[in-house]
């Protein structure tokens, strides 16, 4: 089995590699940093919808100089919603995203820079909570202060995102859905002493919860990413106004 597997890494790299070397420098570039950030899991479903030809939240951004630079950075549930986001943004910005599942706070003080990149930003639309729901309570506002402050050092209109819910029925239990509410209220505080814009999704999403969230799952349905995608646009234009 782990023969087998190999054999078909090895063959989705091969045609993925043939399909990265038609594409333009700058395109090729982007992809290169994908391969150095996705990781072992996100990688490889990169890869086979490249060579299936499909489009992703990680599909190369060609920006039109006359619209605003937008990055959003977020975990899995931010990496659900950046195509919806980016079609409701579409001739009103420039919607790039961070190259990988974003994860913990820890996760961001050691890659925003690679995020970051060296462009310009307009608008920069955030989150970190649900790989932060163990996260001591103390550490997380540390490092969402650090964060925050080299966010607005790149003089972009700062947007914090609130965590969408913890279903109270997932195998980490109520605990899991009363500490995403806590993380919730110290980034709100962080947030509101730094002056950022704010994108309360979890309030947005709450009313939505039974029809568009998975069973026993942090994760949406197909409509939860539309809808949370449309909500994120709006925010980002307000911001830019």
């Amino acid at each position: 089995a782990a023969a087998k597997k190999a054999a078909e890494g090895k063959a989705l790299d091969a045609q993925y590699q043939k399909w990265k070397a038609g594409l333009s420098p700058a395109q090729q570039a982007w992809e290169t940093v994908l391969e150095q950030n996705l990781g072992g899991f996100y990688l490889p479903i990169h890869k086979r919808e490249k060579v299936a030809g499909k489009s992703n939240a990680w599909d190369f951004v060609a920006d039109d100089a006359k619209l605003p630079r937008v990055l959003l950075i977020g975990d899995s549930v931010s990496r659900g919603y950046t195509l919806a986001a980016r079609k409701a943004l579409a001739g009103k910005a420039n919607v790039h995203r961070a190259p990988e599942n974003c994860g913990p706070t820890a996760n961001g003080l050691k890659k925003l820079d690679v995020w970051l990149g060296s462009g310009k930003w307009d608008a920069i639309h955030f989150n970190f909570g649900i790989h932060d729901r163990a996260t001591k309570p103390a550490d997380y506002e540390q490092r969402l202060e650090a964060i925050v402050t080299r966010l607005k050092a790149t003089g972009a209109r700062v947007i914090w995102a609130s965590t969408t819910p913890i279903p109270p029925d997932t195998k980490d239990g109520p605990a899991a859905a009363a500490a995403i509410e806590a993380k919730n209220r110290i980034a709100a505080q962080v947030a509101a002493k730094h002056q950022l814009a704010t994108d309360d999704l979890f309030a947005f999403i709450t009313p939505h919860l039974g029809k568009v969230q998975n069973p026993k799952d942090v994760h949406f349905t197909g409509e939860g990413y539309e809808l949370l995608g449309k909500q994120v646009a709006a925010s980002v234009l307000k911001a830019l106004k």
